[in-house]
């Protein structure tokens, strides 16, 4: 009777066959661990709470003021819109009415937006004041940044807009 490891010799060539055997297991057992990993992860990923559409802003006047307006879909929990900032630079002001029905703007130091609404920041009510941006051209794109408490920075491609042109009703989905 002959041992099993003088089998795996004489089967061999003479040559000991553990080294293919120990790769082969090492394959397996590596294989299978990505396996069960993949397995253990999310079919999908989750959608963002806070989404953006129709963002707008009006080409800067004389004095290089202007205003955004952008629409958001929070399907989250209440978050607040704390800060923003566009791809050509400048400082970007939170401004809400007084009080509500009346159009008198006062600066905020963020904006609520309730738990699964649309909410559309909005001539009327709250939006975005411009001032010191860099160079905008009606026709051109830029990107607009919007800051929360919760869900941190979301970026929406706005297109700038010439009122005096009729460039005003443009809104990019």
């Amino acid at each position: 009777m002959v041992s099993n490891g003088a089998s795996q010799l004489a089967l061999s060539g003479g040559r000991p066959r553990r080294r293919g055997w120990t790769a082969l297991a090492c394959a397996l057992a590596v294989g299978g661990a990505g396996l069960a990993t993949g397995c253990a992860a999310p079919a999908t990923a989750a959608a963002p709470p806070i989404k953006l559409s129709s963002a707008q802003i009006s080409q800067p006047g004389a004095g290089g003021v202007t205003d955004v307006y952008v629409d958001v879909q929070n399907n989250g929990p209440a978050d607040e819109l704390v800060g923003a900032r566009l791809s050509v630079g400048g400082k970007v002001t939170l401004r809400s009415p007084v009080r509500p029905g009346v159009i008198e703007m006062r600066t905020v130091p963020g904006i609520v937006i309730p738990a699964r609404t649309f909410m559309g920041l909005d001539p009327n009510g709250p939006h975005l004041l411009v001032t010191d941006a860099g160079k905008m051209t009606s026709g051109h794109e830029i990107t607009v940044t919007l800051v929360f408490a919760h869900a941190g920075a979301v970026s929406v491609p706005a297109m700038v807009t010439n009122p005096a042109t009729g460039g005003a009703s443009y809104f990019l989905n």
